[in-house]
C-alpha cells in the first residue's frame, strides 16, 4: 500500500524537493512547511529555534553527531530536508502533522545506532526528528520504576538509576551510547538477559505520537499497539516519546570476568563444551563468547575465544558453579572481580575504573565503518564447522571480523514467544551477531568487507535456525529484504518479517493496518499494511 496523498501531489512534492534547487531554497514549500510547524506547536519555545536546514551553519554537526556508522557519511548518502530537535512533545506532533501534510517521510532518531542507518537516511524526501534533547529520566525507587524519555541513552539510564539506588538495575544492552527509543522497541538485551529477559519484557507504559499527531499512553493506545511497540520496532507505528520501565533487583556484589583462550590453548575444545552448557547454567550466570582472528605468539594467525561473564553473586559461589558445570574453562579466583552492578556496566562498556559520569557521554570514542548480521542457534555448532569459521576469519584483511555468541535459557525460556513481538524464546540456545568493521574509506573497500560478512553468513546456513532462518530486529540487516519506495507489499515484507518476528508478524500487520492505515510511518523494513486486515 502507498501513502494516502494523491499520486499527483506526491509527484509535485518530489519534483520540488529533488530539483537542483534545494528544498530549503524552494521558498513557497519551505515557508509553508515552517508555518505549518509553528501553527501546530504549542510549546513555550518556538519550534523555529529547533529547526535546522542545509542553510543553517549547525546543520551538518547536528546531522553527523548521532551517525554511528561511517558507511552513511559519504557524499552520496541522502540527507534530510529538515532536522527538528524537539524540546517537548508538541514539537514532535507538529513535525508529524506537517510532514504528513506535505508528503515528507519522517525518520525518528534516538541514539543513531540503527545498523542500516534507517533512523537518519531515506531515499525519498524526508525530515529527521532527532530526540537528542528529550532525555529526562525520573527514577522512582519506591515504585521500582522509571520514566525515561526516548532520546536518553542506556548510559544515562544506568547512571540515573545508580544515583538513586544500589539495589536496582535494568536489563538492557552493554553499549552506553545506544538510545532507548529504538533499543527497547526492538527488544533490547544485555548481561541480565537470562535473569530478567529483554528490556522490552520490562516495560510498564509508554507514550507515542501516532500518525494523526495524537499523544497516546498505554491506556489510550490500547493493548494491541502497546504489545507491538515492545519488540516490533516503534518506527512502524509512530514516534515513541517516553517509556516507563520496571527496574529489577540486583545484589550489592556481582562478579565479572573476561578470560581468553586461543586455539593453541584448547580453545576449540573449550568452546564446544561452552555450547553444551551456557544456556543451561544457573540463570544468575551470563557468559557470552567473542570469536575473532588474532596474531599468535609465534606471529602466525590464530583464533581467540573471549568469555565475558556477569554473575549475580560473589566469586566463591561462581567458582563452585563453574567447577561443577564448566571446569574446562579453568576459571580461577584471580580471573574474577567482585564489584557493584553499576561498576559491571562500566566493565562491559570498556570503562573499568573510570568515573560514573563517563556514562553520560553520548558520543563514542571512535567510529568505524561496519556491517552486521544475525542468527539464532537451535543446536551447537559442530566441530568441523568451527574449523571452517576459523578459515573464514583468516581471510579478513585490514578489518576486524568477529562473532559474538550470547546464551539464552533461564528467564528467556519462561516467556511465551507471543508475549511480545520478539519471538526468539524457548528453543533458541544462542544468538549470534556477525560483525565486520574497518577504518579505510572507499566504496570498493566497503563492498569487499560486506561481502566477507555475507560469505560467513552463507557458510553458517546449515547450522542455524531454519524455517525461518531467524534474525534480530536490533541487528538490522537489509540483506534480508526491503520495502520498495512508496509501496509496502505484504508478500515482500513477510520475507524478512517472518525472520524477525516469526508468526507474530501477522499480528503486527494487523496492528499497523489499524493504527496507521495510510502507511505514513514507512521505512525500508517497516511493517506493511494489508487490505485483508482492512476488510
Amino acid at each position: 500500500m502507498g501513502f494516502s496523498i494523491s499520486a499527483a501531489t506526491y509527484i509535485l512534492i518530489f519534483t520540488l524537493l529533488s530539483s537542483t534547487v534545494s528544498w530549503a531554497a524552494s521558498s513557497s514549500v519551505h515557508e509553508n512547511f515552517l508555518q505549518c510547524l509553528s501553527l501546530n506547536s504549542n510549546s513555550s519555545t518556538p519550534i523555529t529555534k529547533v529547526i535546522y536546514t542545509p542553510q543553517n551553519s549547525s546543520y551538518s554537526s547536528v546531522l553527523d553527531f548521532s551517525i554511528q556508522n561511517l558507511r552513511f557519511t559519504t557524499s552520496s548518502t541522502p540527507e534530510p530536508q529538515v532536522i527538528v530537535t524537539p524540546l517537548d512533545v508538541s514539537h514532535i506532533q507538529a513535525a508529524v502533522i506537517c510532514s504528513k501534510k506535505y508528503g515528507l517521510q519522517i525518520r525518528a532518531r534516538s541514539g543513531g545506532h540503527d545498523y542500516e542507518g534507517l533512523s537518519y537516511v531515506s531515499e525519498v524526501p524526508f525530515i529527521i526528528v532527532d530526540l537528542v534533547e528529550l532525555r529526562s529520566i525520573n527514577v522512582d525507587v519506591g515504585d521500582g520504576s522509571a520514566w525515561v524519555e526516548a532520546g536518553a541513552t542506556l548510559g544515562e539510564v544506568y547512571y540515573n538509576i545508580a544515583n538513586k539506588t544500589a539495589t536496582y538495575g535494568f536489563p538492557a544492552g552493554t553499549c552506553p551510547t545506544v538510545g532507548v527509543g529504538g533499543h527497547l522497541s526492538g527488544g533490547g538485551y544485555g548481561t541480565l538477559l537470562r535473569k530478567y529477559g529483554l528490556a522490552a519484557d520490562n516495560i510498564i507504559d509508554a507514550y507515542i505520537v501516532d500518525s494523526d499527531g495524537r499523544l497516546l499512553n498505554r491506556e489510550s493506545m490500547g493493548e494491541d499497539l502497546f504489545w507491538a511497540i515492545r519488540g516490533g520496532g516503534g518506527a512502524s507505528f509512530g514516534i515513541i516519546t517516553s517509556w516507563k520501565i520496571k527496574l529489577v533487583p540486583v545484589p550489592s556484589t556481582v562478579t565479572v570476568f573476561s578470560v581468553t583462550r586461543t586455539l593453541e590453548q584448547d580453545g576449540e575444545k573449550i568452546l564446544l563444551k561452552w555450547q553444551q552448557v551456557a544456556d543451561k547454567l544457573h540463570e544468575d550466570i551470563f557468559i557470552r563468547v567473542i570469536l575473532q582472528a588474532v596474531n599468535g605468539s609465534q606471529g602466525d594467525r590464530t583464533v581467540s575465544s573471549t568469555y565475558e561473564s556477569l554473575f549475580l553473586g560473589n566469586t566463591s559461589r561462581l567458582l563452585s558453579l563453574m567447577n561443577e558445570s564448566f571446569p574446562e574453562l579453568g576459571l580461577a579466583a584471580d580471573d574474577c572481580s567482585e564489584i557493584s552492578w553499576i561498576e559491571s556496566v562500566l566493565y562491559f562498556a570498556g570503562f573499568s575504573g573510570q568515573p560514573l559520569d563517563v556514562l553520560l557521554n553520548r558520543s563514542q570514542s571512535s567510529k568505524n565503518y561496519f556491517k552486521n548480521k544475525s542468527d539464532f542457534l537451535k543446536e551447537p555448532i559442530p566441530e568441523t564447522t568451527l574449523q571452517g569459521i576459523w578459515s573464514l576469519f583468516y581471510q579478513v584483511e585490514n578489518a576486524t571480523g568477529m562473532m559474538i555468541i550470547s546464551p539464552y535459557g533461564g528467564r528467556m525460556n519462561e516467556i511465551p514467544e507471543t508475549e511480545t513481538p520478539f519471538p526468539h524464546r524457548k528453543g533458541s540456545l544462542y544468538s549470534i551477531q556477525y560483525i565486520v568493521f574497518w577504518l579505510e574509506e572507499g566504496e570498493e573497500v566497503s563492498k569487499r568487507h560486506i561481502e566477507w560478512a555475507r560469505k560467513l553468513y552463507k557458510y553458517m546456513a546449515p547450522y542455524v535456525s531454519k524455517f525461518p532462518r531467524a534474525a534480530y530486529l536490533n541487528y538490522r540487516d537489509l540483506d534480508l529484504g526491503r520495502n520498495k519506495n512508496g509501496n509496502t507489499s505484504y508478500a515482500q515484507a513477510s520475507i524478512w518479517g517472518i525472520k524477525y518476528y516469526k508468526m507474530n508478524f501477522n499480528r503486527l500487520v494487523q496492528v499497523k493496518t489499524k493504527v496507521d492505515p495510510s502507511n505514513f510511518f514507512w521505512n525500508e523494513q517497516s511493517i506493511p499494511i494489508s487490505s485483508w486486515w482492512k476488510n
